[in-house]
């Protein structure tokens, strides 16, 4: 082998002391065990690169190296390559010997898979013609018995027919005999179960019987129909039905007549049987609905001895309130809506004691009650869709129906428990061209209602300016009449069956507060220079009160559910960003959002301008005090008592005054806001044009502590219990500069010993200083004067 001769001839110059037999020995045992030695996949690597050569001189470097006695292991190497060589020649004869036996194994399952599939090829051309054959053969009998077949099922629909045909005849003849008997009922109950045959047969294709079941059905249910409803008209007109009078004389009239039991056993069996004829009634009965631009919900028709019951007020309602009767007056909706209202009062005792316990002994789970208004409200829902084109640009007659609708509405559902699911009232004014008009006139009437409330005399006092506890929030009476307005409105439309409908009005009283701010902001600007005058006040606590009320209203659940609304809305038209949908779907933002920022700009903007105002007030009266001479003052020991400056006498009562003014013409949250953020202006103008401006002898620093702890501070204590906490950088100031002298030399020391480290905040905070910076207390120090001579 080439390699095993390569290999071979690395160590022949190590080993130079070697004769040469034993070098030829090596050199034989190494060509046969090479394959031992190098069969690793590092040898199998360096064979690859070609570093085979380099790898074996490693290898005898390793194991033999340049001592000589080591040579005395290479007998056991030559025995182990050797064995190691045996190993892998047994495992190449083993391999070698079954790769063939593999290979023809593999070779004769093919030839047999080969000619299984010709066998089957064979077999499957043999099935083949032969089913071919015996379809020639068969296609006549097929034919044949088709045809038969087809006879046969058209034999089995016939007699299905005739099936049919018998079982409605046979039905029919039950009823027959059993109206021969006058068994009504047995006949309602058959009469059933022809009408659930009809329902059944609904899919079939068979219009003749169709036709007949149908006919069949009517023609019985019109007999049935017609004699159940003379007998139960009997009964009732027995009853004195229907009730005109107050329920209260009703009593008298049915509980009169001994045969009473009797009358309501009667009434009790005609009832049930009646219920009896329901499915075949609506089967038979188109019900009367509205046109679909009225979008009212899908609700069955009225059970059948209701309707009879409603008969004769329908007939008085259509008599009274339709042609050129004078009670039909278009411009007195209130005429027919009163009427329906004192109809389902007076009957509302009879339904409740005497109808609904046989609708409940039957298992029905109608109520009697909502039953019957449910087939009055239909009458005043026609009513209404014919009356409101005829009034729809009138405004007055028009905004008098929508008032006079919502206070029916109302009462229906507050007193007679009305359910808002049902069809009402609300339905036919969602209609579009309606609606339309409605939010039209609305917003006509508030914005003239605005104009009279803002031009009124009393527009900016306030109601209840004489009732301390009521008068809280100082609220001007255009404010208050405002919300109202809007509140009101929100009664009349948060009823409204679709929650786009209710949208539309939010964006409506949006809308109307938006202009209301508008105005006020118009009036507070001819009011500028009159800052802290009473109608600029007033106008700041109408933005304030009506901010407050929004924000209570967002919290309201009416506009909560509107605000859902809203988001499924706004996801659908991509109207908003992510952001403002995630914000409103968590409720950390409301539908009033955007008015209420605006009106607390609005209030934010006032406030500062009379902070400013006072401000500047406080300023002038200052001059004089900033004129001090601080240098100069007499220490306390000098004076028996301590006084006030006089020169800041002008500064504490200009701001005694505005103060006690704002407090009385403000609310007391926006006087807070107002007086914390004119402390936050004073602090630091005392701070920085009184006390950095001027350096202080001990007097003048005792003076400035008196002023500003026993004079300044307490001015505002009336407002909070520790006034000083808002004058920090006064406070602070203060305690600097009245520090005995051996502890502002001892804090000075700190200060220019540990700039900027703990210490020095330690030794601030110990004195009470928290607020100023280490600086700020420096140059204090520096403003004292009476620091003692220590020679320097």
């Amino acid at each position: 082998m080439l390699l095993a001769g390569d290999f071979g001839k690395a160590p022949a110059t190590r080993c130079c002391s070697e004769n040469g037999d034993q070098r030829k020995n090596i050199k034989e045992k190494s060509d046969i065990n090479i394959a031992a030695l190098v069969g690793n996949e590092r040898v199998c690597e360096g064979t690859d690169n070609g570093d085979l050569p380099s790898y074996v001189a490693e290898f005898i470097e390793k194991e033999v190296g340049n001592d000589l006695k080591s040579l005395k292991k290479l007998d056991k190497l030559i025995e182990q390559m050797t064995e190691s060589k045996m190993q892998l020649e047994e495992q190449v004869l083993t391999v070698s010997s079954e790769i063939p036996k593999r290979i023809q194994s593999a070779l004769k399952n093919a030839e047999e898979s080969k000619q299984f599939l010709n066998h089957f090829l064979e077999q499957e051309n043999h099935l083949f013609s032969s089913i071919n054959s015996h379809l020639l053969t068969a296609q006549p009998w097929i034919e044949d018995l088709g045809a038969m077949i087809n006879q046969i099922e058209e034999i089995e629909r016939h007699l299905a027919y005739l099936k049919w045909i018998s079982q409605i005849e046979e039905l029919s003849d039950n009823i027959q005999q059993y109206l021969m008997t006058n068994n009504v009922l047995e006949a309602a109950s058959t009469l059933v179960s022809m009408a659930e045959l009809d329902i059944k047969l609904q899919e079939s294709s068979c219009t003749h019987l169709l036709g007949f079941m149908r006919a069949t059905v009517k023609f019985w249910h019109k007999i049935l129909k017609d004699k159940l409803t003379s007998d139960f008209e009997e009964i009732l007109a027995q009853l004195h039905w229907p009730f005109i009078a107050p329920p209260q004389s009703q009593t008298v009239g049915i509980s009169r007549p001994a045969s009473a039991p009797e009358i309501y056993s009667n009434l009790e069996t005609l009832f049930c049987q009646l219920l009896k004829l329901q499915t075949s009634d609506e089967l038979l009965t188109e019900p009367k609905q509205l046109p679909e631009k009225y979008s009212l919900p899908a609700s069955p028709s009225v059970i059948l001895p209701i309707q009879i019951m409603l008969t004769p007020l329908q007939k008085r309602f259509r008599y009274h309130f339709r042609g050129n009767r004078q009670t039909n007056v278009i411009s007195k909706p209130e005429w027919y809506l009163a009427q329906v209202l004192m109809w389902i009062g007076n009957h509302t005792q009879f339904l409740d004691e005497k109808i609904q316990p046989i609708l409940d002994k039957v298992g029905s789970s109608v109520n009697a009650r909502l039953e019957f208004s449910r087939g009055l409200m239909m009458l005043v829902l026609e009513k209404l869709a014919a009356d409101i084109p005829c009034l729809l640009y009138d405004d007055s007659l028009f905004c008098h129906l929508v008032d006079e609708v919502l206070l029916f509405e109302r009462e229906l559902h507050s007193v007679h428990g009305y359910p808002s699911t049902f069809a009402n009232c609300m339905h036919i004014l969602s209609e579009e061209t309606c609606f339309q008009r409605w939010l039209t006139v609305e917003r006509k009437f508030a914005l003239q209602k605005m104009d009279s409330m803002l031009s009124s005399e009393a527009a900016w006092i306030s109601q209840y300016k004489d009732i301390t506890d009521v008068d809280e929030m100082k609220v001007p009476d255009c404010a208050e009449t405002f919300m109202t307005l809007l509140l009101v409105i929100t009664d009349r439309y948060k009823n409204l069956p679709a929650a786009s409908r209710k949208l539309q009005f939010l964006e409506l009283q949006k809308d109307l507060v938006d202009d209301f701010r508008i105005r006020l902001t118009q009036v507070m600007k001819e009011e500028t220079r009159a800052s802290l005058g009473f109608r600029y006040c007033a106008i700041l606590n109408a933005v304030n009160y009506i901010s407050t009320v929004l924000a209570d209203w967002a919290d309201n659940v009416f506009f909560l559910q509107l605000q859902q609304a809203a988001l499924e809305v706004f996801a659908e038209n991509n109207t908003l960003s992510k952001l403002q949908l995630g914000q409103l779907a968590s409720m950390e933002s409301s539908v009033f959002d955007d008015m209420i920022n605006l009106l607390e700009r609005l209030k934010h903007d006032m406030l500062t301008r009379q902070v400013d105002h006072v401000f500047r007030e406080v300023k002038d009266a200052a001059k004089l005090y900033k004129k001090e001479r601080w240098l100069s003052l007499p220490s306390q020991s000098e004076q028996a008592v301590m006084s006030l400056s006089s020169s800041a006498c002008p500064l504490l009562l200009t701001l005694r005054d505005r103060l006690l003014q704002l407090e009385q013409q403000l609310c007391f949250s926006l006087f807070k806001i107002f007086w914390q953020m004119l402390v936050e202006k004073l602090d630091i103008y005392i701070y920085q044009e009184i006390i950095l401006a001027n350096h202080f002898n001990e007097g003048g620093a005792a003076q400035l502590h008196f002023d500003m702890t026993r004079n300044l501070f307490p001015l505002f204590s009336h407002y909070c219990k520790r006034p000083e906490n808002y004058f920090k950088h006064v406070k602070e100031a203060c305690i600097v500069l009245n520090l005995n002298t051996g502890s502002a030399l001892l804090l000075r020391d700190v200060l220019q010993s540990t700039s900027g480290q703990p210490p020095a905040t330690a030794a601030l905070n110990e004195v009470g200083i928290y607020k100023l910076a280490q600086q700020d207390v420096e140059i204090l120090l520096n403003l004292r004067t009476n620091w003692p001579n220590t020679g320097k």
